[in-house]
């Protein structure tokens, strides 16, 4: 089965058709290292809750939207290696990328898929 790296940023309203453009660059570069899917979700309906929350998670504030996204890997292993070569990829241009949103409320993780139907 799959295997999974998943995020839920909050980005800026303003900056949709910017973060659009970085994530289509970025699929590129995954898919090139090994990726099957890339899926980049814009939140629609996504409400604030009282105990836990997508927003609450991000810290989302009034003028931002909720994105919800997950790269698919064949296994654990060639996410392994497809990160490595993903990292180390010259247009991975860390010093001048801008990012269109707050990294440091970024959640993220990786995960064994146990059921796909």
């Amino acid at each position: 089965m799959p295997y999974v790296d998943g995020f839920v940023i909050a980005v800026p309203t303003k900056n949709k058709s910017s973060y659009l453009k970085l994530a289509q660059e970025m699929a590129v570069i995954f898919k090139d290292h090994g990726a099957l899917t890339i899926v980049e979700n814009w939140g629609d309906d996504v409400p604030d809750g009282e105990t836990t929350s997508f927003p609450m998670a991000v810290k989302c504030e009034a003028n931002e939207t909720v994105v919800f996204s997950w790269i698919t890997w064949a296994s654990k292993e060639a996410r392994e290696l497809g990160m490595k070569k993903v990292m180390a990829d010259s247009r991975m241009n860390w010093d001048n990328m801008t990012m269109p949103f707050d990294g440091k409320r970024m959640i993220f993780g990786s995960f064994e898929t146990i059921l796909e139907k």
